[in-house]
């Protein structure tokens, strides 16, 4: 079956025919180096057949190798002349993006998308993002402009469009590889700062993700909303452990609805989908609830049974049940059409985790929830989908969904709680108007059809106020589906007063039912103009119905001012890197999501420098009473017997305020305060010897990840923003203190016993001469661990970041994130890649 393009994937641009690449003769020699660097036994990617050469075709391949670059290739004498393009290519012409000349690739490479196996060159996943056809600038020759380093061209690609520059820069003193400029060309293409790469998050051959394509899942049949998402398919799970019962309904948080997308990188922007919001509560089996607590799981049996098949004891997922069209759309009347008859039609995507084996998440940041939620659906199945988003360029998303024909996005803060009812923190803006009314009657029809019009109302203080007709957009198996929903409540009453000419023969009806209606505007006296009829809604009381009106955002941003003001913004507080203490709290506000995951509700101790890093700085565990409300204190009891009030931080104003105070680096137990006599984490600390190269450190972090997964632990790799690594195991809280530092301490010293040449576990500085120190301390009751994302009292304003093991193998150096790396470490931080970094259900070893 052919699959149909997905909306936001149409809108890339129109396809064009595949371009035509043959090789020529004389692009055997230039296919020597790529031939010689690659075992094709191992790996899918083509050796390249020689054909006669024709043809201008360019492709570019996204490229999750040891970093995630984007490959692009021009084809030229009958190979693909090939850059990687780092950060991708982008449509504003200010921006010119780093691309590192690489080998001949052939023709064939052109149609290459797939996983080329680790331990093989170039190891990963690889897309085809973009193909199209290039043509040189008129009068140009190519060969010689490409020769003298400056190559003028014009791309026709589903992505990629109009004039771009590849331009060579002068190398360096010893520098090896070849390094270019691509930047596009001011033209009728060109657009503003948006990431292009960030819009398009498929593949233009096959509809697929990355994560899609890495778990070697088969193209889609149709294309779908998940694919503008990036959202992939899978086996569906299965159940684990003893399930628990499913958790009871709970009111869903709902969108405010705004003038324009938020901006700034805090919001996540989800497609809006045009279906029925669910409440999918699982524990054995699961149950469906609409928005307003009715159960309909008789109505969706295709997604209730496969959630029932989640690997959980229990969980409480809120998202919409869609059924897309042949353009890849949700539509609503679809969707009432598939309830009707054919219910396996519909999908559920999933947006929202509220609870997970017995542990209420609403209070946890949207991002951590989200984190949770793609750990626990994966790539999907064939009815639970995830519902990926876009972090940051708000605007950009929504005229590409309202291009496609969809019917608008969510954004959501990406630190904000979860809570029932309507709040700021969620927003929805839409291409069209549209939205419920009560039903309160019909008009009569002069021809053979049952009605000519639906009258609607409004719920006000005052009571129902009319608000309008509707006459199109009914088929006549709706107009009888309606007439038979409405006969039964015929009243001889009007529920409202309405202008006697627009009502003059109406049948009037008790106003119980809703309807969704599409408009243009209210007219002055709050009548609808141009309305066309979408739907029953049978998910929502008719006294809930009321106008929405649009909020401007920057209204709302007023309504929620920063919980704490920072002083002295200007005060410097990395002088070699000139970061002030300004821009050290908007990182903190900004990594605030992805870091309170790992540093809230634990005892912290803080490293404190009121003046500067270079002036003096303190470490603080003890609570002084000087950090006001958003600091909170925990009596611990220490060695001596006695209490001392400990640290800890709830929120991003918990970390503000620390901020304010001088804080630089924050330091976490490893349990939380709910228990702190269990920790809930292993950690590791690699601390090389002065003389030793990063390489061997992280071979080192490598050898121990798998010396512990041989036992059963899963672990996590994190760069300190020093010069040593943390290998991570997360722990079920079970174990107590000393079990836990007494298995640290007996793995560091086999280690150290292994391999002594390499390894050593004693603390004194002279045992360390040529090796690596394994700080297996920072799993005893007191001690602290930096903390992910807490930048560091060190020269260049270093960060401690999360990061997968592939990239860690590559890494050329101990520290890549500063704190000026912020809008980086965010998106990293919401990457597929990322998701589920540091959760892992597993106990400590009995070894």
């Amino acid at each position: 079956m052919a699959r149909a393009k997905s909306a936001v994937s149409r809108a890339a641009g129109k396809p064009r025919p595949k371009p035509k690449v043959r090789a020529a003769a004389k692009g055997e020699a230039a296919l020597d180096r790529y031939r010689a660097m690659r075992d094709f036994s191992r790996t899918a990617e083509p050796s390249g057949a020689t054909r006669p050469a024709s043809g201008h075709g360019f492709v570019v391949q996204k490229h999750d190798a040891t970093r995630l670059h984007y490959d692009f290739r021009l084809e030229m004498d009958g190979v693909l002349k090939s850059w990687a393009v780092t950060r991708g290519p982008s449509p504003d012409p200010a921006d010119k993006r780093l691309a590192v000349r690489t080998e001949d690739h052939p023709l064939d490479y052109a149609h290459f998308e797939g996983t080329i196996p680790k331990g093989q060159y170039g190891g990963g996943t690889v897309m085809l993002w973009d193909e199209g056809t290039w043509e040189p600038m008129p009068g140009k020759d190519p060969r010689r402009t490409l020769e003298e380093g400056h190559l003028h061209f014009i791309l026709h690609g589903r992505r990629m469009k109009g004039e771009w520059l590849l331009v060579r820069l002068k190398p360096r003193a010893g520098e090896k590889r070849e390094n270019w400029l691509l930047r596009k060309v001011d033209d009728d293409f060109a657009g503003g700062p948006d990431d292009l790469v960030g819009q398009y998050l498929t593949s233009v051959e096959s509809g697929r993700s990355m994560a899609e394509i890495a778990d070697g899942a088969a193209p889609p049949k149709r294309a779908t909303a998940k694919a503008a998402a990036g959202t992939g398919k899978a086996k569906p799970a299965t159940m684990r452990g003893r399930a628990d019962s499913p958790p009871p309904f709970r009111p869903v948080q709902l969108a405010t609805l705004v003038d324009h997308a938020p901006a700034g990188d805090r919001w996540l922007h989800e497609l809006k989908y045009d279906g029925y919001r669910l409440l999918l509560a699982v524990g054995g089996k699961a149950r469906a609830y609409t928005r307003s607590g009715l159960d309909w799981s008789d109505r969706f049996p295709a997604v209730v049974a496969e959630a029932a098949g989640l690997a959980v004891r229990s969980a409480l997922i809120d998202g919409e049940a869609v059924v897309l069209d042949a353009e890849g759309r949700s539509s609503f009347q679809a969707l009432q059409a598939a309830l009707k008859g054919d219910p396996a039609a519909i999908i559920f995507f999933a947006f929202d985790l509220l609870a997970l084996d017995g542990e209420d998440l609403t209070a946890l940041p949207l991002l951590e929830r989200k984190q949770r939620l793609a750990a626990l659906i994966g790539a999907g199945g064939d009815h639970l989908h995830y519902a990926d988003h876009v972090a940051g360029r708000g605007e950009a998303f929504f005229q590409q969904a309202c291009k496609a024909g969809l019917e608008g996005v969510v954004s959501k803060r990406a630190d904000a709680a979860y809570a029932g009812g309507r709040s700021g923190s969620w927003v929805k803006v839409k291409c069209l108007h549209r939205q419920e009314f009560v039903l309160l009657g019909w008009t009569s029809s002069d021809r053979n059809r049952g009605f000519r019009s639906l009258l609607l109302g409004l719920n006000e203080e005052g009571g129902l106020r009319y608000a309008g007709k509707v006459g199109t957009g009914f088929d006549m198996a709706e107009i009888d589906r309606l007439l038979a929903a409405m006969k039964p409540l015929e009243t001889a009453t009007a529920p409202v007063s309405a202008p006697r000419a627009a009502t003059r023969g109406a049948h009037w009806i008790e106003p119980r039912l809703v309807v969704e209606v599409a408009f243009t505007e209210f007219t002055g006296d709050g009548v609808l103009r141009h309305p066309s009829y979408i739907g029953l809604r049978e998910d929502k009381p008719a006294e809930a119905v009321i106008r929405e009106e649009e909020v401007p955002v920057a209204e709302l941003a007023e309504r929620s001012p920063s919980p704490v003001r920072i002083t002295n913004r200007d005060r410097v507080i990395f002088p070699d890197a000139g970061i002030t203490k300004g821009a050290l709290a908007d990182y903190y506000e900004a990594i605030a999501p992805a870091m309170l995951p790992w540093v809230a509700n634990r005892p912290i101790s803080l490293v404190r420098c009121p003046q500067g890093r270079a002036r003096k700085c303190f470490f603080q565990k003890h609570d002084a009473g000087s950090f006001g409300d958003h600091v909170h204190h925990i009596p611990i009891r220490e060695k001596d017997g006695g209490e001392e009030p400990y640290l800890y931080i709830e929120d991003a104003a918990g970390l503000l305020a620390c901020v304010q105070m001088g804080t630089i680096e924050f330091h976490g137990w490893g349990a939380p305060i709910a228990d702190i006599e269990r920790p809930d984490r292993l950690v590791f600390d690699l601390d090389p010897d002065e003389g030793l190269e990063f390489g061997e450190v992280t071979a080192a972090a490598a050898h121990i990840r798998d010396e512990l997964a041989a036992i059963g632990l899963a672990t996590f790799a994190m760069v300190t923003g020093g010069k040593g690594v943390h290998v991570v195991a997360p722990l079920r809280p079970e174990a107590e203190w000393p079990e836990v530092k007494d298995f640290a301490r007996r793995f560091a010293t086999a280690l150290a016993e292994t391999q002594p040449q390499r390894f050593t576990s004693a603390l004194a500085k002279a045992r360390r001469k040529g090796r690596i120190f394994v700080d297996y301390l920072r799993n005893e009751r007191g001690a602290t661990a930096v903390m992910p994302y807490s930048a560091r009292a060190r020269e260049g304003a270093l960060v401690a970041a999360p990061l997968t093991w592939e990239e860690l193998r590559a890494l050329d150096r101990p520290a890549p994130w500063h704190v000026g790396d912020v809008d980086d470490l965010v998106r990293r931080a919401v990457s597929r890649d990322l998701a589920g970094w540091g959760r892992a259900d597993q106990a400590l070893p009995g070894v």
